[in-house]
């Protein structure tokens, strides 16, 4: 249920009052949706309110501007603005104090969470000794040459890396054999015909073949261009 007219006045005054600047109708319409106020009656409460001296208006056209009386306001002498002015300056400055007192206060609450507790700590340092502990057990086999990888292990790692080898050599003389009958009786540019194709060589890559070869097992390797 909407306001009575006089208590509809009383929130538009104070309304008007405490904005203390132009409005016209519209705007304190949209101001007061909250108490259930039409257009109409905020129209009517603006136009009682002015008409009986209780605040200013002016025409402009067709539209009225409102405003609160300002002789119900004390307005400050120079003294007294200044002395406003300093205060507020001295607000702004304890204002700015306070900010950055409350960032360093965050900066450091910040790099207490990201640190360790006691209890992260100690199984961490539980966690290290026990991988220090297998390396060191480790390094101790290998000072006193026991085999740490089984001998069939190793075997059946040397032949599959021999038959990767044997693939790629094979590989790279069927593609050599087709590039050259490709490109033997071609009148393109044989670099830029590459290029076009998007084909790259080993050595493009820096990658070469004879690197990975000399890894091979002694008596599983084959001479240069074999």
């Amino acid at each position: 249920m909407p306001p009575k007219s006089d208590n509809t006045e009383g929130i538009v005054l104070n309304f008007v009052n405490e904005q203390n600047r132009p409005l016209n109708s519209q705007n304190v319409a949209d101001a007061l949706q909250k108490y259930n106020l039409k257009k109409t009656a905020v129209q009517k409460a603006l136009d009682n309110l002015s008409d009986s001296g209780k605040i200013s208006f002016k025409e402009y056209g067709k539209q009225k501007i409102y405003i609160a009386r300002q002789d119900q306001f004390d307005i400050p002498n120079s003294e007294e603005l200044d002395r406003m002015k300093k205060d507020n300056a001295k607000l702004q400055q304890e204002l700015e104090d306070q900010k950055r007192a409350i960032s360093e206060v965050e900066g450091e609450v910040r790099a207490l969470q990201s640190n360790l507790t006691l209890e992260e700590i100690c199984a961490k340092e539980a966690k290290l000794r026990t991988e220090v502990g297998q390396m060191e057990e480790k390094l101790s086999k290998l000072s006193e040459g026991v085999t740490l990888v089984r001998p069939e292990d190793r075997k059946a790692v040397q032949e599959m890396y021999v038959e990767r080898i044997g693939q790629w050599r094979k590989r790279k003389r069927m593609f050599k054999d087709l590039w050259d009958a490709i490109t033997e009786n071609s009148p393109k540019d044989v670099k830029e015909f590459k290029e076009e194709l998007g084909i790259e060589y080993d050595e493009d890559v820096t990658v070469n073949l004879q690197d990975f070869i000399d890894l091979m097992p002694q008596g599983k390797k084959r001479g240069r261009g074999q």
